[in-house]
């Protein structure tokens, strides 16, 4: 049996692999607004492993399964034994064989990990405390389908050195664009892999709105991500004055985009002029993990689809 590939983190794949991501993201995307039937996962099944709450991830992976005429498994600890200390090896050896591919969405990446290496399947990370590798997907979709290449341009992350912080200085090395960071003290990025990331790729910024200016791409995320609901108080104390207003989207480009992976807090750490604004694409960005995950799931069980509609 040949191993299954696994997305688990933004540098399992490569530049050239990407490239194909966005080029099917695009057909896939066309298709649906089309209205063409598009099915070539008949009969295949996906695992849905939840042991954090979601919106967007459930959604986007349920809507792209049945859209490409497979199936989506919800599965969470309260209504599986994954909530009775069930090994996550065991976990793995079972579902690999009832399902052709998992998607897990959890807390530690080491989970992620050992899931992976007891699975016949493919498995998709959604989201762990270290990484966000599906979100990262989207939103660099949504640069490329509506302003082209990435390469070369300024990302700005505003907050938290977080999960989706960390997959996009991945992203910045692999896709060739530079990544600014501005976080509060003892909110600092940590890079976890052993890449070097220079001073081509990866800036760290004093303030907002030294990271925002001249930048193509202003991001952020709440300030209390998942799993740090103890430290919130203390993390909206810290993050004053670390929130996208006006002033730090006109530092940067007259036409930057403004993202978030969402859920977001109007008056935290975006203001409801930016988000809702004209150069806001988060509504384009959760749509788009429908499209990209459809894309993802397409490569790893059936490799490069050479269909060019």
């Amino acid at each position: 049996m040949k191993p299954a590939r696994h997305y688990l983190q933004f540098s399992d794949l490569t530049r050239d692999e990407y490239l194909h991501l966005f080029e099917r993201s695009r057909i896939l995307k066309r298709r649906h607004y089309d209205g063409e039937l598009y099915r070539p996962l008949v009969g295949k099944v996906m695992s849905m492993v939840f042991e954090k709450n979601s919106t967007r991830t459930r959604a986007s992976f349920e809507a792209g399964m049945a859209q490409m005429g497979g199936h989506a498994m919800f599965l969470d600890s309260k209504s599986s034994q994954l909530g009775r200390g069930e090994p996550i090896e065991d976990t793995a050896r079972v579902l690999s064989r009832m399902s052709d591919i998992i998607m897990i969405r959890t807390f530690e990446q080491a989970l992620v990990e050992r899931l992976a290496a007891f699975s016949r399947a493919p498995v998709i990370n959604g989201l762990t405390n270290e990484y966000h590798p599906c979100q990262v997907l989207a939103d660099l979709f949504t640069w490329v389908e509506q302003r082209g290449p990435i390469s070369g341009r300024t990302v700005a992350w505003i907050g938290d050195g977080n999960n989706v912080a960390r997959t996009w200085l991945q992203a910045a090395k692999l896709l060739g664009f530079k990544f600014r960071i501005a976080s509060p003290k003892g909110y600092e990025l940590t890079v976890l892999d052993a890449q070097d990331y220079g001073p081509d790729v990866y800036e760290v910024c004093d303030n907002p709105l030294d990271a925002a200016r001249g930048a193509d791409i202003v991001t952020t995320d709440v300030y209390t991500s998942m799993g740090f609901e103890a430290e919130a108080e203390a993390r909206h104390r810290a993050f004053a004055g670390y929130g996208v207003t006006a002033a730090v989207m006109a530092a940067a480009k007259p036409d930057a985009m403004f993202m978030h992976c969402l859920p977001a807090h109007r008056g935290e750490e975006v203001d409801a002029e930016v988000i809702d604004g004209p150069n806001s694409v988060v509504w384009d960005e959760a749509e788009n993990r429908m499209h990209v995950q459809k894309a993802l799931v397409e490569f790893l069980l059936l490799g490069r689809v050479a269909d060019k509609k």
